[in-house]
């Protein structure tokens, strides 16, 4: 059996930690270069003669927490020279991948869509094609092994191209070639401010014909023109962040008729909201990232009450030392959530994913239901 994550093994196994602890999770928004083990970090990079910012592990963790609660995006995403580092070989890929599936199931992921971008993992030689096939092994060895120890988990990889660079038809070429082998959909990433959505639309017309799923990084450090063109212009079918959908909320006081915050919606969050267009929210990272001042504030409390399709979700585990159980505590401890608000938020999740509906019922029927149930939550 893997340990358990430093986030999660803090948890006492009764409270509502402990409840939180065991219920299942499902999880839409998390970088698998993102969420390596400090510990792994260490070891390949000595392994490879990679020079890091700290000599031992406990160290290395403490900078990657420091580096990714700076306020800035630009620094947070400075980090990633790092984990990128030590994931340029077959082998190392693959294990970073099986860590990740049995981190995630230690924690009661029971489904997860973990992104990466294959164009940033060339340098000791290998192909795209090749990235993927690694990546994909490492998933299914993590899943099977996890299986064994009694951890359901279904894994399924969004392959993800840089914004600034200028490959995202390759890559989106990519992603459809390996519809069959593990990958469910598109993702675009990187700094939003310079380099809009639509700078990759040819990328975005192909996936459209092909019928294959995509969700975009938008309305994380820029504002609503992101969100957008995102929606608007490239046609996502989710948002990967979307917290600056804000920018067209006006909080006016008071409750309405049923109960909820009365406001007025411009058009672009009316449409988000309308459309059921998911957003994939990560409040520690946004916290982190200076994209909101606490989890208390977070503005996921807020949508949520709204009933946009809100999902929980972590983005980078090492960075912003967390879980998906650290984000479901700290919502509910911070922002007064409740079990049924993450049973809510985890259905919703499910419902958005890029697997067939079919996977994604089996899912919610059969382990989410139950294991709320179990919890006292219907």
């Amino acid at each position: 059996m893997t340990n358990l994550p430093e986030a999660v093994s803090a948890f006492s196994v009764t409270g509502p930690a402990g409840s939180i602890a065991r219920a299942p999770k499902a999880l839409l928004h998390d970088h698998l270069d993102g969420g390596l083990r400090a510990s792994t970090v260490f070891e390949i990079a000595h392994e490879i003669g990679h020079e890091l910012p700290a000599g031992d592990v406990d160290a290395l963790a403490d900078w990657f927490h420091q580096s990714a609660h700076s306020g800035s995006l630009v620094r947070y995403l400075e980090t990633f020279t790092h984990t990128t580092a030590v994931m340029q070989t077959r082998e190392h890929l693959a294990r970073v991948a099986r860590e990740c599936a049995l981190d995630l199931a230690a924690d009661g992921v029971v489904y997860a869509e973990v992104r990466y971008a294959p164009e940033q993992h060339l340098t000791q030689g290998l192909t795209l094609d090749e990235v993927v096939d690694a990546v994909q092994q490492g998933f299914v060895d993590g899943c099977a092994e996890a299986a064994r120890a009694g951890h359901r988990i279904r894994v399924g990889t969004l392959v993800t191209a840089m914004r600034h660079a200028a490959r995202s038809k390759e890559i989106a070429e990519l992603a459809v070639r390996h519809r069959n082998g593990g990958v469910v959909g598109f993702d675009i990433a990187g700094a939003e401010a310079g380099y809009p959505p639509s700078r990759h639309l040819d990328a975005f017309e192909y996936l459209h014909r092909e019928n294959f799923h995509l969700t975009i990084h938008a309305g994380e450090a820029f504002g609503l023109p992101s969100i957008w063109e995102a929606v608007q212009v490239c046609g996502t079918d989710r948002l990967g962040h979307g917290v600056r959908i804000m920018d067209d909320v006006e909080v006016l006081g008071g409750t309405d008729d049923h109960g909820r915050p009365r406001v007025a919606l411009g058009r672009t969050a009316s449409w988000v909201r309308d459309t059921r267009i998911p957003l994939e929210l990560c409040p520690t990272s946004n916290v982190n990232t200076g994209a909101a001042a606490s989890v208390k504030e977070h503005p996921i409390t807020l949508l949520k009450d709204l009933r946009f399709r809100v999902t929980v979700n972590t983005d980078n585990r090492l960075m912003s030392n967390t879980s998906m159980s650290a984000e479901m505590r700290a919502l509910v401890e911070e922002a007064g959530w409740t079990l049924a608000d993450l049973r809510w938020a985890t259905v919703n999740a499910l419902k958005s994913a890029f697997i067939p509906f079919d996977e994604r019922l089996d899912i919610i029927e059969e382990v989410v239901k139950p294991g709320y149930a179990a919890l006292g939550v219907y």
